[in-house]
């Protein structure tokens, strides 16, 4: 099958072999690695995730399918009806996509939403499944930026070094098997339960990473913070618990950032990665200082 990205879209949907009878094609907002469409098979509902890999993120789409079908085997995600390379047809969720201030409202059933899935989805996997590594994440995006003469090629020392700060921070980890993507918009409330879509980076990694994430993209504040990860571990917070965390805080911080200097130079999507990566670091900069701050007290 041709590669999503050659073909036109509406052409590569409709030769699909899954199709009852004449479709209707609709294409959805969003989407900063794919291209979506919501299709109408008579009176059935389906999304069409269009994409190949993209390796300098770590994206190969044998991952994903393979995260996909298990997080819908597990009821955490919509279940897989058909998967090809560069594309994953999806039962289609109608409900509501959240936004972060939806997350911070709803943080308990997010949060018992990630834990399950770090509990629920490795037993249903199968096949060879990645990791997810934030620290070679960002030493590769460093060789990237670099190759690719980056506008913020002079800033790469001050970050990667902040990363090797953050690496010691974090220490030893356990592993589960990880969504690494919690964006509030890969939340859907369906009015009656909660589902998590995007596994474009899903892997093994720490808990910690999600952790981080589910803050860091949902402008979680203090109290936010511990109320999640008392929830999350079922115990008090210890001192060191909240100083590897907020380490990991910061890693997923400038991951966002640096796969938006990625961005800036190789992605063909039409959206302003140059505000997003600024944006990124701005957030980075202000959970650099409080870490910093933890650091000598």
């Amino acid at each position: 099958m041709m590669a999503a990205q050659e073909a036109d879209p509406e052409a590569l949907i409709t030769a699909l072999p899954i199709w009852s009878g004449r479709i209707a094609i609709e294409p959805l907002p969003g989407g900063i690695t794919n291209r979506n469409y919501l299709v109408a098979d008579g009176a059935r509902r389906v999304v069409v995730r269009l994409g190949g890999d993209i390796p300098v993120h770590g994206i190969l789409r044998f991952n994903e399918h393979a995260a996909s079908r298990a997080a819908g085997a597990a009821g955490v995600s919509p279940n897989v009806l058909f998967a090809a390379p560069s594309v994953l047809v999806l039962d289609y969720v109608a409900g509501r996509s959240y936004g972060p201030a939806d997350v911070r409202a709803d943080r308990q059933r997010c949060v018992a939403l990630v834990k399950r899935i770090h509990r629920d989805i490795a037993p249903l996997l199968r096949g060879p499944i990645l990791s997810f590594n934030v620290f070679h994440i960002l030493r590769d995006y460093g060789h990237t930026l670099v190759e690719d003469k980056s506008r913020m090629a002079p800033e790469l020392p001050c970050f990667l070094v902040a990363a090797e700060t953050l690496e010691r921070a974090v220490g030893p980890i356990d592993l589960v098997f990880a969504h690494n993507d919690l964006l509030a918009a890969n939340f859907i409330d369906d009015g009656d339960r909660l589902w998590l879509i995007d596994w474009d980076y899903a892997g093994w990694n720490t808990p910690l990473f999600d952790l981080g994430g589910l803050s860091s993209n949902n402008g979680f504040d203090a109290s936010d913070d511990e109320a999640m990860l008392e929830a999350y571990f079922e115990a008090p917070v210890t001192d060191a618990l909240r100083y590897r965390f907020h380490a990991m805080l910061c890693a997923s911080l400038l991951r966002e950032a640096m796969w938006s200097m990625v961005q800036e130079n190789r992605s063909a999507i039409d959206f302003d990665y140059v505000a997003y990566t600024t944006e990124n670091l701005r957030r980075f900069e202000a959970a650099w200082a409080q870490f910093s701050q933890m650091r000598r007290t």
